[in-house]
């Protein structure tokens, strides 16, 4: 039997990849090896979002050639795909291959379709609906990685959504690394298409979306929210990474403050109780310190229900990483002031659904606690669930605290 180790890096497209190319290699009757030390077959999926990730591939791989030197090295993901000749150069043995040619080189199968029927170790299930990206964010090297832009056929999503709720699944996360730009390549249907055919599909599930870009959040898609909220989750992480107009602008970034505050207040004008919460980097290099303070009153302003903050690193081959950098004791104090906000965020969304009822998705039952998540993103702890609950739940809401909320279960109401 030939054994297989995946490693994966990075961001939820990257693992929900490595769950279809687990379920691949079981589909051809490869064995699950207990480590990298022991697999015939080890396919690292990378990320180079930072230079912290580029580190800790090549720490395995080191790691691997080392104490395996044996195994079949595969380094596929978007480290592998920014950084050939690199890879050449330090790591001659290993081997690069890019997600689409994969299934030649593993399973000699012309390509993957890259669908799941689960998700190991996750009570709640991904789907890929798209790849790639073009729009050159100025800090940005994803797209040097994945320029190719790819959707999943309409009808190949329906399928998997049918399939994943058979399995038991009653959340979905619909993920992409620009989800805005899914457009079936059969039908040319756009995401607000897609989601009207999600709406007529059977069962107790609910949909979320992972990070969309501001732009291509359409009118077709905040009516899908309004008009189905049982099946679509008041829920969006909106990536807005500066709030300040100069920055955004050496960003490349594609709209400007006035109109993500526009979307902002769309948003919680057709969709009751959205928890709307945004990437934003901490020291980008032409962000003054009177720009940063833009960028937190604009937060405040807005009132988002959390942030995911990263401090600037720049990265080879993009136009940010060509300017005079910030300090970096400059750039963690920033990054401490956001995420400080950031805490403070969370702690006011989730005082205001206090004696509120939420329909709570159930994650599991561990030391003697039942943890679920709410349709607008705030983890709930149930205090008088029993142990065998699972899907969903009507909760509701009697304290919380800086990070959570507490609740008991309640009858559903018709």
């Amino acid at each position: 039997m030939t054994t297989f180790f995946i490693k994966t890096f990075g961001c939820r497209v990257n693992q929900v990849e490595s769950q279809a190319l687990l379920e691949d290699f079981l589909r051809h009757h490869f064995t699950p090896a207990a480590d990298f030390e022991t697999a015939d077959i080890c396919v690292l999926n990378t990320c180079t979002v930072t230079h912290q990730a580029d580190k800790d591939v090549e720490k395995l791989i080191r790691q691997i050639l080392r104490r395996n030197p044996n195994t079949k090295l595969i380094l596929t993901g978007c480290y592998a795909a920014a950084h050939r000749a690199h890879i050449r150069e330090i790591f001659p043995t290993a081997r690069i291959v890019g997600k689409y040619d994969l299934g030649r080189v593993l399973f000699d199968e012309e390509d993957l379709c890259w669908t799941v029927s689960g998700h190991e170790g996750h009570s709640r299930a991904f789907i890929k609906i798209q790849d790639g990206c073009d729009c050159f964010c100025s800090y940005c090297i994803v797209p040097f990685a994945r320029t190719e832009k790819r959707s999943k056929p309409l009808a190949d999503v329906l399928t998997e959504i049918k399939n994943l709720v058979q399995n038991g699944f009653a959340e979905i996360v619909l993920t992409g690394i620009n989800i805005g730009n899914f457009c079936c390549p059969k039908t040319g249907a756009d995401l607000a298409a897609l989601c009207e055919e999600i709406t007529k599909l059977p069962g107790n599930f609910r949909v979320r979306f992972s990070s969309i870009e501001l732009q291509t959040v359409t009118d077709g898609i905040i009516r899908a929210m309004q008009n189905y909220p049982a099946r679509f989750c008041n829920y969006l992480h909106l990536p807005l990474q500066a709030g300040s107009d100069p920055v955004l602008q050496a960003m490349n970034r594609h709209y400007n403050t006035a109109q993500y505050a526009a979307r902002v207040a769309d948003l919680r004008k057709n969709v009751p109780g959205i928890g709307i919460f945004a990437d934003v980097i901490a020291g980008f290099p032409t962000e003054t310190k009177d720009n940063f303070e833009e960028t937190v009153a604009f937060i405040r302003a807005q009132k988002l229900a959390g942030l995911h903050v990263f401090s600037y690193s720049p990265r080879p081959g993009t136009k940010a990483a060509k300017l005079p950098q910030l300090p970096a004791e400059e750039i963690k104090r920033r990054a401490e002031i956001l995420r400080a906000l950031d805490k403070e965020l969370r702690g006011q969304f989730a005082a205001s659904f206090v004696g509120t009822e939420q329909t709570v998705f159930v994650e599991e039952y561990k030391e003697g606690q039942t943890r679920g998540l709410t349709s607008n993103f705030q983890t709930v702890f149930i205090e008088n669930a029993p142990k065998d609950l699972h899907g969903l739940a009507h909760v509701k809401i009697t304290h919380a605290d800086a990070n959570s909320c507490y609740g008991k279960v309640v009858p559903f109401t018709v």
